[in-house]
């Protein structure tokens, strides 16, 4: 691949942190290339208003609207996300060309005295911002205190430090690409446990058709990483659920070369933990058997009376957070 003369590839990025961290593996990937690489800085509605809880700015994509209308507008060539945070309907005129490889995709348990989410004492009070998260520690532990908590990695932890909270809830693969590792208290997993859609996995969005940026970015692409996000978001679409709505799912290749796809729909509406779960498995190739996967799970939830489920928790249930 060779490098056009005075070539500069811009790459937009939130200035959060671990956004720029992020962004900065790509970036690093792109220079082993030959590529002079510009990184632009974009602040989103979802950085500017730290302290309202994310549901009360807007709808989906508050981390990504401003980023999307700077590839839009040719201010930037592409843009890193976390995957985690894209609406399931793409935004016309821009396209998904490069889904890196995916980081661990749980949730963690930080403990000030490093006891897991079973051994913390009762009426522990534990910060997450997330309310999947939220109804998966009541499901464990209805006795703990739930404290809704944003801000960087950083803050959460220093909440955490400075005796504020006896413990927290985070995405593992933040704590790993920002270095902190360390602090992990214990992994959170299926089937107690379902991380968000598409959780741990980066995607860089382009301007449709921009067939250079695309092939730039083709040796850093993971097919495998892009076909179980693709059933994951399939089920997430096909639940009409958006990254706000208590829905998990977690897709993985197995040793014999089947893409395995489970889901979960959650619900404490009334003050009443439900949980639902389903998965299927199947060969998969292409996006189009991996998004049938993820229909496929997600009927199952909704034989399961998943609809309602999320209808209550729309009308009802306890706003996200």
């Amino acid at each position: 691949m060779g490098k056009l003369a005075g070539e500069v590839v811009r790459v937009g990025t939130r200035g959060s942190q671990l956004a720029r961290t992020q962004t900065g593996h790509v970036i690093d990937q792109l220079r082993s290339f030959g590529f002079e690489v510009q990184e632009v800085i974009i602040s989103t509605r979802g950085d500017q208003q730290q302290t309202v809880p994310i549901a009360q700015i807007g709808n989906d994509g508050v981390f990504v609207r401003e980023l999307e209308k700077a590839l839009l507008e040719e201010r930037i060539d592409l843009a890193v996300h976390s995957l985690k945070d894209l609406p399931t309907a793409m935004t016309p005129g821009l396209e998904f060309a490069c889904t890196p490889l995916r980081a661990t995709p749980f949730d963690v348990l930080v403990s000030r005295n490093g006891v897991g989410l079973c051994d913390l004492p009762a009426d522990a009070s534990v910060g997450t911002a997330s309310i999947r998260r939220r109804i998966q520690i009541q499901a464990v532990r209805p006795d703990l205190q739930i404290v809704a908590i944003r801000g960087n990695v950083d803050s959460r932890l220093r909440r955490l430090d400075e005796g504020e909270l006896d413990a927290v809830v985070l995405a593992a693969a933040g704590l790993e690409r920002l270095g902190r590792a360390e602090r992990i208290t214990e992994l959170l997993q299926p089937p107690e446990f379902w991380p968000a859609v598409a959780q741990g996995a980066l995607v860089i969005q382009i301007k449709e058709a921009n067939q250079r940026v695309r092939e730039i970015l083709e040796p850093i692409h993971d097919s495998a990483t892009y076909l179980a996000t693709i059933a994951e978001r399939a089920l997430l679409a096909a639940l009409a659920g958006g990254c706000l709505a208590p829905i998990g799912s977690w897709g993985r290749f197995e040793g014999d070369g089947e893409l395995c796809l489970g889901g979960c729909v959650l619900s404490d509406a009334g003050g009443k933990v439900e949980k639902l779960t389903a998965s299927s498995s199947s060969q998969v190739c292409n996006s189009e058997s991996a998004a049938s996967l993820g229909c496929e799970v997600a009927e199952k939830l909704l034989s399961q009376s998943a609809q309602e489920l999320l209808d209550l928790m729309r009308d009802g249930g306890s706003p996200p957070h």
